[in-house]
């Protein structure tokens, strides 16, 4: 099971770097929320999948007598969920607004501190 997880986060990586690349905004929005799921899948296999046997050791023991799940990379994608996700909110939000200032959701397009028609800067020293 954890080998079609690993080719499944290579893919999730793969297509986020390439979404990312991209010159429309809207898709460099979708490789940055693909990213996030990506990460977040890759630290849920890390830290076991196991159906069978819940991550609560019994009151008797101290250590668990069989392997089970390790429960922090659970409780630290909870809160990566919420996080990824206000990002992705403002970040919609930013390129929504600069499409509407800037009339284009081109990032070539955008280069507003590089008006056309000047002198371009010098490259070197």
């Amino acid at each position: 099971m954890e080998p079609a997880f690993a080719i499944l986060i290579g893919l999730f990586f793969s297509v986020a770097v390439y979404l990312l690349m991209s010159r429309q905004l809207v898709r460099v929005l979708l490789g940055v929320a693909i990213l996030g799921n990506a990460v977040n899948l890759l630290i849920f296999t890390s830290g076991r999948l196991l159906r069978e046997v819940p991550p609560v050791i019994p009151a008797a023991l101290q250590v668990p007598e069989v392997a089970i799940a390790n429960p922090l990379p659970q409780a630290l994608i909870l809160t990566a969920i919420v996080i990824s996700f206000s990002f992705f909110a403002f970040l919609l939000v930013l390129a929504y607004r600069a499409y509407q200032e800037l009339g284009t959701d081109n990032v070539v397009e955008m280069r507003v501190a590089e008006p056309t028609g000047e002198p371009a800067p010098p490259q070197g020293y």
